[in-house]
């Protein structure tokens, strides 16, 4: 689009500001909000937020965009607070390619500075236009963060597989936040009901389709692509897209045992691998990301062409390019 700017996205002021809502008088504080801050990552929550503003008209050469880019900062305090407990959880090693915090400094280090997180996104929305209902917002999203993690280990402890199950928590797990960091800028903008829910939808539906890639290709991918050994979900006995629709076919009862037992026998995960290539369930799981990501671009088309509603588009598209 010739005579438009192209849209900001998070760089170093972003980062500048990130570093400067995490100082703390404590140096574990300081030191875990540093690594955040070093270690970078795709930024992808913090880009949504971003991008949604400018395609309801805000702009960094607009008064008002100190709050947008706080707003920002808040989704990805959101995110990093939910990976420090998330890590801990999962007794990871690392983290974006570092040591993880609570392997550094402990367990109550790790822990309290996830919540020390969660405390000063707080005091930034009590400060912004619209704070009551952005705090509102901010606070049911970690809930529902909080229940999709937990809903994930009790499916695999009581063996409940199935799709709303499955939904709940991949959305807990990923959409709620990227529904979150899309929506709020309309309410911190005042863009009306029509606006939010336009981009919750998009939020919402770009989430889902970028996790049940990921849940895709830890089965369907290989370790040099995902970075682990393929079949984790399955060792956990988590039951993703391409399981449970063996699950519901002829195989079903034999991909229920191997769930189970947690594919703790030779072959398991080759076992299922096979299944689903044969059944095509790899290939029906593609078409649901296509059509998920689908909906979201779709979601966009109520707003007038922009280069930022073009980037959300993009952003879209990558997960249909993706599943191909």
């Amino acid at each position: 689009m010739t005579g438009v700017l192209a849209p900001s996205v998070p760089d170093a002021t972003f980062e500048t500001r990130l570093k400067a809502v995490l100082r703390s008088r404590v140096e574990f504080i300081e030191l875990i909000g540093d690594d955040l801050v070093a270690a970078g990552g795709k930024r992808i929550r913090p880009l949504l937020a971003l991008l949604a503003a400018q395609m309801l008209g805000a702009s960094p050469t607009r008064p008002g965009w100190d709050a947008v880019l706080d707003l920002a900062v808040c989704v990805e305090l959101l995110h990093s607070a939910s990976l420090l407990h998330d890590d801990l959880i999962d007794d990871a090693d690392t983290r974006r390619g570092q040591q993880s915090a609570f392997r550094r400094f402990g367990n109550v280090v790790s822990v309290m500075s996830g919540d020390f997180m969660l405390a000063r996104l707080l005091t930034l929305l009590s400060g912004m236009s619209g704070g009551p209902a952005l705090t509102r917002a901010f606070g049911e999203t970690a809930g529902v963060i909080c229940e999709g993690e937990v809903l994930q280990f009790q499916v695999a402890a009581y063996q409940e597989y199935d799709l709303t199950h499955y939904l709940t928590v991949i959305h807990g797990k990923t959409a709620a936040l990227t529904e979150l960091a899309a929506s709020a800028p309309a309410t911190l903008l005042g863009a009306g009901a029509g606006a939010h829910e336009a981009l919750c939808i998009f939020g919402r539906e770009y989430g889902l389709a970028f996790q049940m890639q990921d849940d895709l290709l830890d089965l369907a991918g290989t370790e040099e692509i995902i970075g682990k050994p393929v079949g984790g979900d399955l060792r956990e006995g988590k039951a993703t897209y391409p399981s449970l629709l063996l699950l519901g076919g002829p195989h079903g009862a034999e991909v229920r045992r191997i769930l189970e037992r947690r594919a703790a026998r030779d072959g398991d995960v080759e076992r299922v691998r096979e299944l689903a290539l044969e059944t095509g369930a790899f290939q029906r799981t593609r078409e649901e990301i296509r059509r998920r990501a689908a909906l979201a671009v779709d979601a966009l088309q109520t707003f007038p062409p922009s280069e930022a509603r073009h980037a959300l588009e993009d952003l879209a598209r990558r997960e249909i390019e993706r599943a191909r």
